[in-house]
């Protein structure tokens, strides 16, 4: 566990480090996300079932954690009405609705859609972010969001429009999963003030504790095989533990507006394991859709200056 933290000893600026800790957590989701559908599609997994299961066993992973780490200090968060307040936005709204809306986007549609839905998170964290700071957007963070997304969508449709054939409820889950996204990026004021972990386990226990209660969690008879548990253990591990501690410190160092932009690795790295282990064929619209968001990496990389955008 120890990695999750090792940027406290880095000698680098603020600025790369949190350019890799965001690209790092978003290849953990593109890994994530590749498990998931598997165990939808091939495990016949409920998000039901699965989502307050996953968000359960990563609080509780966390929490030890943190209980041994830091003590007391654990009780810090819940100590403070504002920052409680400011939690529980964050928790339940930001990071817990979205992982449930994202997963239920993919059961109704596809990894592909749940993946375009969700990234067009960046568009309403720079509408916040330029509330925030009283600005107009710049040319280059409109052009890096428009090569984001448009990677991302030859990626994930490999530039077939049939493949954008999709139901309402599937949209309305992937919007909503996009403007959780946003919820949990701007949440500066608690990520900067107590440990992201710390955070992360707080989350990941209320969202698991309520959608079990939500959804009756417990009435869902469900017996996973060998490769389903290896594959919660995944999700929990790579798509909970590690993704969110990882994005989430990168954010604190760089900013929404920057740290969701590396977080775009994540539909590059769902679409290698889709060809290098499932061995799909890779079309020229798949390689232009890489082209694209390297070049928008390249684009914002550019910016070393940390962003402060304190919006809860």
């Amino acid at each position: 566990m120890g990695i999750l933290f090792m940027t406290k000893k880095l000698s680098m600026n603020k600025g790369t480090a949190g350019a890799l800790l965001c690209a790092a957590g978003g290849m953990c989701w593109g890994l994530s996300g590749s498990m998931g559908q598997y165990l939808f599609t091939r495990q016949g997994m409920d998000s039901r079932w699965l989502v307050p299961l996953r968000l359960g066993l990563a609080g509780v992973i966390l929490f030890i954690y943190c209980l041994v780490r830091y003590g007391r200090k654990v009780a810090g968060p819940l100590s403070n009405r504002a920052d409680l307040l400011r939690l529980i936005v964050y928790g339940l709204l930001g990071v817990s609705t979205c992982q449930f809306a994202y997963f239920l986007c993919i059961q109704l549609s596809s990894a592909a859609m749940g993946t375009i839905l969700q990234d067009l998170s960046p568009v309403f964290i720079l509408m916040v972010t330029c509330i925030r700071e009283h600005r107009k957007p710049l040319i280059k963070e409109v052009i890096a969001i428009l090569l984001a997304f448009a990677g991302v969508l030859l990626l994930a449709t490999h530039g077939s429009i049939e493949n954008l054939l999709i139901s309402m409820p599937a949209i309305i889950a992937g919007v909503v999963s996009a403007v959780c996204v946003m919820i949990y990026n701007c949440s500066d004021r608690l990520i900067s003030k107590y440990p992201v972990a710390l955070l992360q386990a707080y989350s990941f226990i209320a969202g698991g504790i309520v959608y079990s209660l939500i959804f009756r969690s417990w009435t869902i008879h469900y017996v996973p095989n060998a490769a389903g548990i290896f594959g919660i253990v995944f999700v929990v591990i790579v798509g909970n533990v590690l993704a969110f501690t990882l994005y989430i410190r990168g954010v604190s160092y760089i900013g929404p507006d920057r740290g969701i932009l590396y977080g775009f690795l994540e539909p590059v790295t769902a679409a290698v394991i889709t060809v290098t282990v499932f061995h799909a064929k890779a079309t020229v619209f798949d390689l232009v859709g890489f082209a694209l968001i390297f070049i928008m990496l390249l684009l914002i990389s550019r910016r070393d200056e940390p962003v402060d955008s304190n919006c809860f």
